[in-house]
């Protein structure tokens, strides 16, 4: 079997940051449906919008179905039972206890068995631990399909690899790990990828190897990461500053300027603990792994108590004093708010007392109150404060005045990305 053979009709199962911007692309070749279970999310998508900010939405309005090729949209199960290759794109969050949370995985599983014919072939794209295809989602396939994997339908893996808001390294311009269950398939859902993946692609030699590649790519940047992080604790307390020592380290040819900050969104604060998981699993409790996840998990209390720290040097009172947090994205330029961690700053300060608003001119509101209880404002113009934290880098924030942002020159501005000038800042990290 080649990609010749097989005439696809490609489903893509979930519409955000990463299936939407897959979909246009296959489409461009193929004949594809993008399926969400929200209405709302297809609705949108067919008027051409796009709140993930994600997709190029001129070439979204450029494939829509026509000859055997382009894109549709639907949350109606009916309208994919024809397709035969089904590419699952949905999240794999974890949950209250930091442990893999794979509902949306098998419940998406469920919903193909129920569609799956002989020849069909699922491709997992959302981050696991390895062996969760074969091990966790393979069997709800068979139980709902009733059909013999590996005999009658087949499976691959190939990891997402989208960098929410870059426009620079989309998705394909970033090589792609592809794999099947069978070497033949292994061949297929490679050359599928490699019709629109410009920058090439890599065959790992089984699906655990492309699943594992997945979860060490994020573990590592989350332990680097936490190690500059750790530094930034030290010399706080030594009194030197941490992009100084950065910047004085990094004309070394081989040293790796990493910087510290708050580790959020949907894979490097998230995966490690998949890795974990299924290590755990297996009689081995990782060290390094988790320890750089405690570090990272702790910095935006860290950036909380120092920022009222920095007031009490100042002689402000704490209870009911006036803060500010500019951002509430998991990164600069983006709406994404999926495991932000500018909520573990806000918590703290309003365990202090401190009354604190937060304005982010990229988030959607109505997300950020669903998920973390949070009214965003919608304008700067009417309040002066004690306190601003810059905790996300939009390019909007380096026009602000933070002159008539402060609550007079005793104010507290702490920046959490060392991208304002310094010169009026009390702390950075």
């Amino acid at each position: 079997m080649n990609i010749t053979e097989l005439n696809k009709k490609i489903c893509v199962v979930g519409l955000g940051y990463v299936g939407l911007p897959l979909a246009i692309e296959f489409a461009k070749k193929y004949e594809v449906v993008g399926f969400d279970i929200s209405n709302g999310r297809v609705e949108e998508l067919k008027r051409g919008e796009d709140r993930t900010q994600e997709a190029d939405l001129e070439t979204l309005k450029k494939v829509k179905l026509n000859n055997g090729i382009g894109l549709s949209f639907s949350s109606n199960v009916d309208d994919i039972k024809s397709s035969n290759v089904y590419i699952v794109t949905v999240p794999t969050p974890i949950d209250q206890f930091k442990a893999p949370d794979l509902k949306p995985l098998l419940k998406a599983s469920e919903m193909l068995g129920n569609l799956l014919k002989a020849g069909d072939i699922v491709i997992y794209e959302s981050t696991v631990y390895p062996g969760c295809t074969e091990e966790d989602c393979v069997p709800v396939l068979e139980k709902y399909s009733g059909l013999k994997f590996n005999q009658d339908f087949y499976c691959g893996y190939s990891p997402e690899r989208i960098n929410p808001g870059d426009k620079v390294n989309t998705l394909t311009k970033i090589k792609k790990v592809t794999s099947g269950s069978t070497p033949e398939i292994a061949e297929v859902v490679d050359q599928l990828y490699a019709s629109i993946i410009t920058a090439g692609t890599h065959k790992a030699p089984s699906l655990k190897v492309a699943e594992a590649s997945k979860a060490i790519e994020n573990a590592q940047r989350d332990v680097n990461i936490s190690f500059v992080n750790e530094l930034a604790l030290i010399f706080d307390r030594i009194g030197i500053d941490t992009t100084d020592v950065i910047e004085a380290a990094g004309t070394k040819w081989n040293f790796l300027k990493y910087k510290p900050g708050l580790v959020g969104g949907h894979c490097i604060g998230v995966d490690p603990y998949y890795l974990a998981h299924k290590a755990e699993s297996l009689g081995y409790h990782p060290q390094v792994i988790l320890s750089g996840r405690r570090v990272n998990d702790n910095m935006g209390m860290f950036v909380a108590n120092k920022v009222i720290k920095l007031m009490i040097n100042k002689g402000h009172k704490i209870q009911g004093a006036k803060a500010l947090i500019l951002g509430v994205t998991f990164k600069e330029d983006c709406p994404d708010i999926r495991n932000s961690r500018v909520i573990d700053i806000y918590t703290e300060l309003r365990q202090f007392g401190l009354n604190v608003d937060v304005y982010d001119p990229h988030a959607d509101k109505n997300e950020v109150i669903e998920e973390y209880n949070i009214d965003l404002i919608d304008n700067l113009n009417a309040v002066q404060y004690d306190a601003i934290v810059l905790a996300v880098c939009h390019q909007e924030f380096f026009d602000l005045d933070f002159v008539q942002l402060k609550n007079g020159g005793h104010a507290v501005i702490f920046d959490t990305k060392s991208c304002l000038n310094r010169d009026f800042i009390d702390a950075r990290l």
